[in-house]
């Protein structure tokens, strides 16, 4: 089975690479910016299955830079499937938890409705609704809260700030599920050999690491497997205000993933531990 991943150099793209021989594109070789570039290698590559793991994700950012945002996030993934579907070929992509409000305090399901309160997360959505559209194979992953060893991610935003600091506020009225970027890489993989032996089935899921945690709570347990001693303490997003509003409520069900392909959610502390251990910072 080849694989042709659109992204080189981000913690998904990373991670592909080193789990699987796949064929890399990185901004140099695929532009995301220029989305009739990036169709013209799907019309013409020998791959099985495509998997787009790139993307405009500086949230706060996207909030100045509207049209590259749409472009990136949005034009670009809707000709990429257009262009695989045209070929048969299973096109598989990942998204966010962004596309809702993060209202409530349930966990939504696929069937819910999207509702994006910022310019990434409308962008996000409008590459979903290109990507379901194209009419052919395809399947979106909804994620949240990706960290890794590599990248700019929470994780090492803590370590470096806990080094610096001797207390930190972290926000702790907004709940999701921290994902290692490792594992979003294998259920990619484990989706990509099922289209390619055809067994996929086109749609939606959600995969998020287990249990689901605030970002205070989140914080903690990196300190505590890192062995880093500051004085960590709960505040109200209102007193660490964004440009880009962030949802309150980025639970996600990932029951239908289960269900599909018998991927669960991954323990997101066991992944945090691994995490540490390559970025030699475990206690």
């Amino acid at each position: 089975m080849k694989i042709l991943v659109f992204g080189k150099t981000g913690q998904v793209a990373t991670e592909l690479q080193r789990q699987a021989d796949v064929t890399a594109l990185g901004r140099t070789e695929a532009d995301l910016s220029d989305p009739e570039a990036c169709a013209h290698i799907i019309a013409h590559t020998d791959a099985d299955v495509i998997i787009n793991a790139a993307a405009y994700t500086a949230v706060d950012l996207a909030e100045k830079e509207q049209p590259l945002a749409a472009c990136i996030n949005g034009d670009a993934p809707t000709q990429m499937a257009q262009a695989a579907a045209a070929r048969g070929i299973p096109f598989l992509h990942v998204s966010t938890d962004y596309v809702f409000d993060g209202s409530g305090d349930q966990a939504r399901t696929e069937l819910a409705a999207p509702n994006p309160v910022n310019v990434y997360g409308r962008s996000k959505l409008q590459g979903e609704v290109g990507v379901a559209s194209a009419g052919g194979p395809f399947a979106i992953l909804r994620t949240s809260w990706v960290f890794s060893a590599h990248g700019a991610n929470f994780v090492k935003t803590m370590l470096r700030l806990g080094r610096e600091r001797d207390a930190l506020g972290i926000v702790n009225n907004q709940i999701g599920g921290p994902t290692p970027a490792a594992d979003i890489a294998a259920a990619l993989l484990t989706l990509a050999t099922a289209f390619h032996a055809g067994e996929g089935k086109r749609g939606i899921y959600h995969f998020t690491g287990a249990p689901d945690v605030s970002w205070e709570g989140f914080a903690r347990e990196i300190f505590s497997q890192a062995s880093v001693d500051v004085d960590v303490s709960g505040i109200h997003d209102s007193a660490y205000p964004t440009p880009a509003t962030r949802p309150r409520n980025s639970r996600l069900d990932c029951t239908l993933l289960l269900q599909t392909f018998g991927i669960a959610r991954p323990d997101w502390r066991r992944g945090l531990q691994d995490v540490l251990q390559e970025l030699g910072e475990l206690g």
